[in-house]
């Protein structure tokens, strides 16, 4: 039991937060592109990514003494998002704030895609049968890490022209 749950449990819990955060994420960073704030569902994906990365440090096999990849990315993560809520609640993205937001708050939602394409080679079968190495290092892999890095890289410089909120 953690958190008073079973391990199960918790695992389909911080999944679950994961896709509302990623899902929120997106149709956010699509109404930047149209310099829109969506006050309330960008609370969302920043409270419900900060619950993700908080709760993939307390899954096993995460419970560990060693820092492992996973715990880096849980960590930058949660940094990328502190920067984002300040620049967006308490500087209000005024001056170079604006891109600050823009840049740390996609960043974030980059790493969690890029974590959901890593666990969707382990965990779907048709997938993993295309990469089954653990961690997943094959072709058809690294060619779908490739294509989500270029289009966030894509994203991220479209919003960062064209988001100006007023």
């Amino acid at each position: 039991m953690i958190l008073g749950m079973s391990v199960a449990t918790l695992i389909l819990v911080h999944t679950i937060i994961s896709l509302i955060a990623i899902v929120a994420g997106i149709v956010v960073m699509f109404g930047m592109l149209g310099s829109k704030r969506q006050g309330g569902l960008t609370a969302i994906f920043l409270v419900f990514t900060i619950l993700t990365s908080a709760t993939g440090f307390v899954i096993p096999p995460f419970l560990t003494d060693k820092l492992l990849p996973s715990h880096m990315i849980g960590i930058l993560s949660l940094v990328l998002l502190a920067v984002a809520c300040i620049a967006l609640y308490v500087m209000k993205l005024a001056g170079p704030w604006r891109w600050i937001y823009v840049v740390t708050a996609l960043v974030s939602l980059y790493l969690n895609v890029f974590v959901l394409v890593i666990q969707s080679f382990l965990k779907v079968p048709a997938l993993h049968a295309l990469a089954p190495s653990v961690p997943p290092a094959e072709p058809p892999f690294a060619v779908a890490q490739g294509i989500v890095l270029v289009f966030f890289v894509i994203m991220i410089i479209g919003v960062w022209r064209r988001f100006r909120p007023a």
